[in-house]
């Protein structure tokens, strides 16, 4: 691994947040590339490149079939065995469209995860733009939070958002490791337990609806306040360099 780890950063077919993530990723002290879906899903083996994966948010595929299936229809097709390679050493974020895509290529804790979890329309109805106060799980193994305090605003803009979960065993297990990185500090969109952001059991793969990419600067803040959307890419970027120092 070099010494700068280097980040892919997808694109395309509707997702609309690529330039901000590859912003505040180079920011945190990483390489990043946009590659846009029609390369990756040509030659499969670009991701063995990188160092870690973001999803941006979006509308992939205009959110046809539901938020963020055909980007996964699409990935498992064609990227799925180098995915669940990657995912094994690598971090990867799904922000927001990421999220729902990570969701479906079952790529978050296990298969019962992606079989009774989803992400639905608000409970509102309709498409929500507002900035939202994030309480963190201290405890939670997520690689990409260990910089953060344990409250933190972010913009949220979604319309099918809403995390759900059938199982009462799921939602347990997601309770008892630490999975559940971020609630809502206030139900927002009517989600189950006011979750907001998941990891898997490694901490190395975290789902998020709210943009940290959008909350970069404290001059992007709607209010007087210290903006923390740096620090997930920064908590990424010196985990993987401390890796890097451990087997040098």
């Amino acid at each position: 691994m070099s010494i700068t780890p280097k980040f892919l950063v997808l694109w395309g077919d509707g997702i609309n947040c690529e330039n901000e993530t590859q912003k505040a990723l180079i920011e945190a002290g990483a390489e990043a590339d946009k590659v846009h879906i029609s390369e990756l899903v040509a030659d499969a083996k670009l991701l063995r490149s990188y160092q870690g994966l973001v999803i941006p948010g979006g509308f992939s595929f205009g959110d046809h079939l539901g938020s963020g299936q055909i980007l996964a229809l699409k990935l498992e097709r064609f990227v799925g065995e180098e995915l669940r390679e990657f995912v094994k050493k690598y971090p990867v974020m799904g922000i927001c469209n990421g999220f729902q895509t990570l969701v479906r290529l079952g790529l978050l804790p296990d298969a019962n995860f992606q079989k009774t979890c989803s992400l639905v329309k608000n409970e509102q109805g309709h498409f929500i733009n507002k900035w939202v106060e994030l309480e963190r799980n201290l405890n939670s193994p997520c690689v990409w939070t260990k910089n953060l305090p344990e409250k933190v605003f972010l913009p949220a803009r979604h319309g099918e958002g809403r995390f759900v979960c059938q199982s009462d065993d799921v939602l347990t297990g997601l309770k008892e490791k630490n999975q559940i990185v971020f609630q809502y500090s206030e139900d927002f969109n009517g989600a189950t337990e006011r979750i907001a952001g998941v990891c898997d059991p490694s901490g190395l793969v975290f789902a998020l609806m709210p943009h940290p990419e959008a909350a970069v600067h404290d001059w992007q803040m709607p209010f007087a306040g210290k903006s923390y959307g740096l620090e997930f890419f920064k908590s990424a970027v010196q985990y993987l360099k401390g890796q890097d120092r451990a087997t040098n």
